[in-house]
């Protein structure tokens, strides 16, 4: 029972950060990062570089950059198109960097599909929201999407490492009702 809570664990902390992910891209290996250092969590072998100094760093300083960019009008449109298959790469390294205690073909299957897509699943979302943001408001209100991506991102990578059911909890819900919203949006055209 302990090895399934334990395997168990590590995939719901892989989902949140991966949502995390879908938010920002630096943010959540920043925090694993610091997490990992810590010793509050364990990573896979092939990824422990992720709890040096350097990495901690790197990813801070990352951070600060993509942060930034996203209060530029214009740029935040243009990064939203790259993000998109950034954010799902991320969130496969993040939830396979966590997850210690299955095979390699396991790990990395479950992180491809679970991490991937929470990750797109969530980026999708964004940078819709940011797209009518644009429309809607000649990209005025988008330093407040921009704003609400940072503290989604912040807070869903703090909770998922502090209390990872609850993160695991919000992200279906925030994927179900993107999912739906997605959805209903296709059927309207």
């Amino acid at each position: 029972m302990e090895l399934f809570w334990s395997g168990f664990s590590s995939f719901i902390i892989g989902i949140g950060l991966s949502a995390a992910c879908g938010f920002r891209i630096v943010i959540p290996f920043w925090g694993l990062s610091l997490a990992a250092m810590t010793g509050c969590i364990q990573l896979a072998p092939e990824l422990q570089w992720i709890a040096t100094k350097a990495a901690f760093w790197a990813f801070a300083t990352a951070a600060v950059f993509e942060i930034g960019a996203y209060y530029i009008p214009w740029l935040d449109n243009i990064l939203d198109a790259a993000a998109t298959p950034l954010a799902v790469i991320a969130g496969v390294v993040i939830t396979a960097s966590v997850i210690t205690d299955l095979s390699p073909f396991w790990k990395w299957t479950i992180a491809l599909i679970a991490g991937g897509s929470i990750a797109g699943t969530i980026q999708t979302g964004s940078a819709l929201l940011r797209g009518m943001s644009s429309i809607s408001t000649g990209g005025g209100a988008n330093a407040l999407v921009a704003t609400a991506e940072l503290v989604g991102s912040l807070v869903t990578t703090a909770v998922s490492l502090l209390a990872p059911i609850v993160a695991f909890i919000i992200v279906l819900f925030f994927v179900v009702w993107i999912v739906f919203k997605l959805m209903r949006r296709r059927t309207r055209s």
